[in-house]
């Protein structure tokens, strides 16, 4: 028998608040402390999942919806929302409410995949994933076509990288 796992069962939630630490000289939340807050819960997402240390292998899309300003909280939610046989999609939805009207938006949404390991380092089987949620069916339902689009772009990359040099200008 398949061993699975529903979806909410991976469900995580961060909340934080944007300080002037954290922003970029427009006074936005600065991309790439979002873009690591983004790894790290979908990182927990995973784990969950399949009860494993999962390693990342690919942020598949991060998507910046509008800029997130210091007046706001930033609340990011995610959860699997589909499985191959190692491999574990994860989804994360970047929620920015403004802390003074309580008016809230889609900031940035993000696919990720994580890929599940065993005692010895190498890819172990995972649990199905079951959607429940409307949103957790629709993006399980349309993950089918990320995976494909996944495999082709990881394709053009391995031949990319062929052509490219390893040694220094300088040398």
């Amino acid at each position: 028998m398949v061993e699975q796992r529903f979806a909410k069962e991976s469900r995580c939630y961060k909340t934080f608040r944007v300080f002037p630490t954290d922003v970029n000289n427009y006074n936005t939340l600065f991309g790439g402390k979002l873009m690591a807050y983004i790894d790290d819960i979908a990182s927990i997402s995973a784990a969950k999942h399949c009860r494993r240390s999962a390693v990342t292998a690919s942020t598949d899309s991060v998507d910046f919806l509008m800029p997130i300003p210091m007046t706001a909280s930033v609340c990011l939610e995610s959860f699997v929302t589909y499985t191959g046989r190692s491999s574990m999609e994860v989804f994360v939805k970047v929620i920015t409410e403004d802390m003074l009207s309580g008016e809230r938006h889609i900031a940035a949404t993000s696919f990720l995949t994580f890929v599940a390991l065993g005692d010895d380092k190498r890819p172990v089987p995972v649990p199905q994933v079951v959607p429940e949620t409307e949103e957790e069916i629709q993006l399980h339902h349309t993950a089918v076509g990320r995976a494909e689009m996944r495999r082709h772009r990881r394709e053009e990359s391995k031949k990319f990288a062929d052509f490219l040099t390893t040694s220094y200008s300088w040398e």
